[in-house]
Order: C-alpha cells, then sequence, then structure tokens
C-alpha cells in the first residue's frame, strides 16, 4: 500500500481514542490548567509585591492565607461531599505542601540558603545563600500562594454540588418551557440553542480560573454563586430552546 494510499485511508477513517487515553489526556490538560492557574497566581503575587503593596510585601501572602483560613473555618460547616469540610480542606491543603516542598525537599534546600553564610565554607555556598537572600520574599511568597490555591482547589471541590443543583433546576424549568412553547405553537431558534450551548462549559471553567487567580482574599460564596446562576441560566436557555422533536 502506497503511502498517499494510507493517508488517504487515515483521513476518511480517524483512529479513535479508546477510554483509558481520553481519560488520561483529560486528566493531563486539567493538571496543565491547574498549574497554568498556579503559575499565574504566583506571578501577580510578585507584581503586586512590586506595584500594588510594597510596603506589606510577602506579609500580604500569609494574610492571604490566614483569611482563606477564616472562611472555612466560618462559612463551611456543611458539605454533600465530605462530613467535615474545614478537616478536608487542612487536610488538602497540608497534603499539597508535604508532596510539593516537603516530600520534593524543596523545604530543606530553603532552609539551608535561609542560614546565615558561614566564613569557613565555600564560595560557592556563601554566593547561593546571598543569591537566596536577594529573592528570599518572593519564594516565601510563592510557597504561601501555592497553600491558598491548595485551599481554594479544595473549596471549589466542595463547591461544584452548587452547580448539580443549580443545573437540575434549570433543566426542569427550561424543560417546562420547552413544552409550553411545543404546545402553543411557539417558534424555536436555534441561533439562541447553539449560543447558550456554548456558555454552560466557559462558565463553569470560568469559576475556576477567576477563584483560582485572584490576587486578594474574597469570599468563595462571591464567586461560585454568580458562575453557578449563570451556568443555570444558560442550561435553562438551552433547554427550553431545544429542537421540537427529539
Amino acid at each position: 500500500m502506497s503511502t498517499a494510499t494510507r493517508q488517504a485511508r487515515d483521513t476518511r477513517y480517524p483512529v479513535q481514542q479508546g477510554l483509558l487515553s481520553r481519560t488520561l489526556s483529560a486528566v493531563s490538560s486539567i493538571l496543565f490548567w491547574l498549574f497554568v492557574a498556579l503559575l499565574f497566581s504566583i506571578l501577580a503575587e510578585w507584581a503586586g509585591m512590586w506595584l500594588w503593596w510594597p510596603d506589606e510585601g510577602v506579609d500580604h501572602s500569609r494574610q492571604m492565607l490566614e483569611q482563606e483560613i477564616r472562611y472555612v473555618n466560618q462559612d463551611f460547616g456543611r458539605s454533600l461531599l465530605v462530613s467535615e469540610p474545614a478537616d478536608y480542606v487542612r487536610q488538602f491543603a497540608d497534603t499539597s505542601y508535604r508532596l510539593l516542598f516537603e516530600m520534593t525537599r524543596v523545604e530543606i534546600a530553603i532552609q539551608w540558603l535561609s542560614q546565615p553564610i558561614d566564613p569557613r565554607g565555600s564560595t560557592l555556598q556563601a554566593t547561593l545563600r546571598q543569591g537566596y537572600g536577594v529573592i528570599e520574599a518572593h519564594v516565601v511568597a510563592a510557597m504561601t500562594i501555592t497553600q491558598v490555591f491548595a485551599v481554594r482547589l479544595a473549596v471549589l471541590t466542595l463547591a461544584m454540588p452548587v452547580f448539580v443543583l443549580f443545573g437540575l433546576v434549570a433543566i426542569v424549568d427550561g424543560l417546562v418551557q420547552r413544552d409550553l412553547r411545543r404546545w402553543s405553537g411557539g417558534r424555536e431558534s436555534s441561533f439562541v440553542y447553539h449560543h447558550a450551548k456554548r456558555l454552560i462549559l466557559p462558565s463553569i471553567i470560568l469559576t475556576w480560573v477567576v477563584y483560582l487567580g485572584m490576587p486578594v482574599s474574597v469570599h468563595p460564596n462571591y464567586v461560585v454563586l454568580p458562575f453557578a446562576l449563570l451556568t443555570a441560566v444558560a442550561l435553562a436557555v438551552t433547554a427550553s430552546t431545544f429542537k421540537k422533536y427529539l
């Protein structure tokens, strides 16, 4: 079989991914975007240390972490997913810290670098510790923001049932509106249907992007509820403008 024939066959019959490959691809994509969101959060904190809160410095990230934990302790007493939401968030944050900084020996390296310069040490040791002293505040801020990111990530996992509940109500309401339109002979709009359908997934993704990337502390309800409502509206419009005949 010639190369041109094989290429033509591959074009007509594209290779279908299996369940395992699709799952791995989805997981890798999620991890990639979470890493991008974490990197953006760290860069935003560094930019704030230079431009917006230079007087606070590294204390700004520490205050953010304290405030995020305070939100969890005060307002997360119940959850549909776990029995003790506050304990779940703390364990999630602690586990993330251990995996990222303790098991990778990053914490030990930072402790060694933060020690005073030993006059009897090597030139390399003095250079490394002196260089770390210049960027120490930014390194500590990055580690603290990573903990803030882990706390917010745990909160978002607990907030997902809100989207499910809002979505179920929206779908039921949309289907009722659809039946009323069918029996009253109303006109349907494929334009509205397709645009509302495209809005569903981005409204969920934007919740994660906005909340995880915010450089200041904000109560999760002020982010989750508006986007959950937006998702519900998109679902309701999609269901109500669905085609008349299945």
